[in-house]
């Protein structure tokens, strides 16, 4: 059976019992297509599940070191986000999606080849978050109004950026809401619950704050449409499902307006939410728990960046502190 048959097998497999995300499933099939190819130019000829049996770790090394080659082949090589951080992680994505097609194939196939769990995967420094302050994260959720003239564009703006900021969600998930989901989580009463469907269909349960619950409902008020069940929460000016790069303009140009960094972006919103909350005595494991990570160590990253919150802990719990 040639190899590419297989991948289109193991993509399948992915997104029908795996549940990857559209996303997950796009970067799978970029990276392994890559590899494939470079299989093919390695041993003069299209490769097959015999070739992915008898691969040698010297030949997963030869294509590290070709995906390497171009990396730094890139014009773009320190400019923007084209960084050696970038490219580590990059290279550990590809990596990390080979490992799971090889588990795929030992699995399904009877492919039994030790060779992808020797590579080690490269170390890549953790980026710190971007948030902003907190004076500046309420004022964008109720400024905002003022970069669209429509009231019905305001109105959208300020319940979107409020809902970022006062539940710390990733900007897809606050796109991806109906009315539904609003109505379920009684948006009108003051211990409403909104279930959110994140990374991987992980679903996870978070408050809604009046002021949040607030801003819905008078977004709703200005509703161009049925504010009920399948419709979906924010739309633009067509009545469809808004689109992302239409919100992370109304950001670009609020921050230039405001003089914000550039780090100012709607997923700074999600940021500011778990920094201010640690700021402001939250524990990591409820942090955690409503930002929808999988690992502590991801939600750990919020302490780094506080010296502050830092500063506050070790004079409070160091026996020398004083």
């Amino acid at each position: 059976m040639l190899a590419f048959e297989l991948l289109q097998q193991f993509l399948s497999w992915m997104k029908n019992s795996q549940r990857a995300s559209p996303h997950s499933l796009t970067a799978y099939q970029q990276d392994l297509v890559r590899f494939l190819e470079f299989l093919t130019s390695h041993f003069g000829q299209e490769p097959t599940i015999q070739t992915l049996s008898t691969l040698s770790h010297t030949d997963l090394r030869s294509w590290l070191a070709y995906e390497n080659k171009k990396a730094l082949q890139n014009p773009h090589l320190g400019q923007g986000r084209h960084t050696q951080d970038a490219a580590i992680r990059t290279r550990r994505r590809r990596l990390s999606a080979l490992k799971s097609f090889y588990k795929y194939l030992a699995r399904f196939h009877q492919v039994e080849n030790i060779a992808p769990s020797l590579i080690t995967t490269p170390k890549v420094k953790q980026p710190l978050p971007h948030p902003l302050s907190q004076e500046e994260a309420k004022t964008l959720a109720k400024d905002i109004a003022i970069i669209d003239p429509s009231p019905m564009a305001q109105n959208r703006d300020v319940a979107l950026f409020t809902l970022l900021y006062g539940c710390g969600l990733r900007l897809s998930e606050a796109l991806g809401l109906n009315w539904a989901d609003l109505q379920n989580a009684g948006m009108n009463d003051k211990d409403g619950i909104l279930k959110v469907t994140g990374k991987g269909n992980k679903e996870r349960l978070i408050p809604i704050l009046p002021i949040v619950g607030e801003a819905l409902l008078q977004w709703q008020k200005h509703y161009p449409g049925i504010a009920k069940g399948e419709s979906p929460v924010f739309i633009g000016v067509r009545g469809k499902r808004l689109n992302p790069s239409i919100a992370q303009k109304t950001m670009r140009t609020y921050r230039r307006m405001m003089g914000l960094s550039d780090m100012a972006t709607p997923h700074a919103l999600r940021h500011s939410f778990a920094t201010h909350m640690m700021q402001n005595g939250g524990d990591l494991r409820s942090i955690q728990t409503l930002l929808g990570h999988a690992s502590l160590s991801t939600t750990q990253r919020y302490t780094l960046m506080d010296e502050a919150h830092l500063l506050k802990v070790w004079e409070k719990t160091h026996p020398r502190a004083h």
